[in-house]
């Protein structure tokens, strides 16, 4: 019987230890989910008509990371509410135990650890990131040219509308037609962002680059800001990225110097021994003043 309080006290760690993990996993899933539903409403703030007129490979760039955003917000919302549910369920000086052992750490992800603490959870964020840098890499183009136009970098050109798109992107409020054209300067394959006359050009910048979303002409200001906000944020979400790879390529390099312990005596509690005023740095100072008195003589 004596056993009996050391077996409940065990035991209470070991919950307190699940416990502190649920509260890891949950802080990490809604960073992830938090973070996918924020890459969406950037996705949708910056005219998602610019993603309906591609084809082939830069298509599948534009679809991908949104389908993944979406997963990520599922998966995110799923873990948040099954970890809430469990840690209502846990007793309550357990779970007193464990929130004072988490309430110390920061409240935002660190997916720059290696290895990771929490494996789910970190990789989800690196999906979030990596899902993020592929629709900066896709709007970088309409991007750029946003940044020209604001600049007046762009040339004067004229467009000219030729038909209408075959694929109108419908919202809640009706369709949205796009026109389709060329420029008579360059010659590029464009489109205006709103329905406009057939057979009657018309004066607009064309694009520094036109390719992907950079087809797209802007017509102002107005629709040239959006473009700079969102991409600074995405560029900003594609650095993280890279200094996330680049962390963990320095934390696995082979060539890594290991830490080497300390000696025996020289940690905290140690005692050092103090040295005797007359031990020179090369041995006992008695032998140095020996060489001296010969040396005299």
């Amino acid at each position: 019987m004596p056993q009996a309080p050391a077996l409940r006290d065990t035991g209470q760690s070991s919950n307190v230890a699940k416990l502190v993990t649920l509260h890891h996993r949950r802080r990490g899933w809604a960073w992830a989910g938090a973070g996918s539903a924020v890459g969406l409403a950037v996705y949708a703030g910056i005219d998602a008509s610019s993603f309906e007129h591609v084809a082939g490979a830069a298509a599948t760039l534009s679809v991908i990371p949104v389908l993944v955003l979406v997963g990520l917000v599922v998966a995110g919302l799923v873990v948040v509410i099954v970890d809430t549910a469990r840690l209502h369920r846990a007793d309550a000086a357990v779970r007193v135990q464990a929130k004072g052992s988490v309430s110390h750490h920061p409240l935002y992800a660190q997916p720059y650890r290696w290895p990771p603490r929490h494996p789910g959870s970190w990789v989800a964020i690196i999906f979030l990131l990596t899902a993020m840098t592929c629709i900066t890499a896709y709007i970088l183009p309409q991007e750029v040219n946003a940044f020209a136009y604001v600049a007046g970098a762009e040339h004067q050109d004229t467009f000219n509308p030729v038909s209408y798109s075959h694929c109108p992107m419908v919202y809640g409020r009706g369709c949205h037609v796009v026109t389709e054209g060329y420029l008579s300067r360059t010659g590029e394959q464009v489109s205006w962002a709103s329905q406009a006359p057939l057979g009657q050009p018309f004066g607009v910048r064309d694009p520094l680059w036109a390719w992907g979303t950079g087809r797209k002409l802007i017509g102002g200001d107005g629709s040239a800001i959006p473009y700079i906000v969102a991409g600074l944020f995405l560029d900003a979400v594609a650095l993280l990225l890279l200094f996330v790879i680049v962390v963990i390529v320095r934390e696995t390099s082979p060539g890594r110097s290991q830490p080497t312990p300390a000696p025996a005596g020289t940690g905290p509690g140690a005692v050092r021994r103090t040295p005797h005023p007359d031990r020179g740095h090369h041995g006992h100072g008695g032998r140095r003043y020996a060489r001296r008195g010969r040396r005299k003589r």
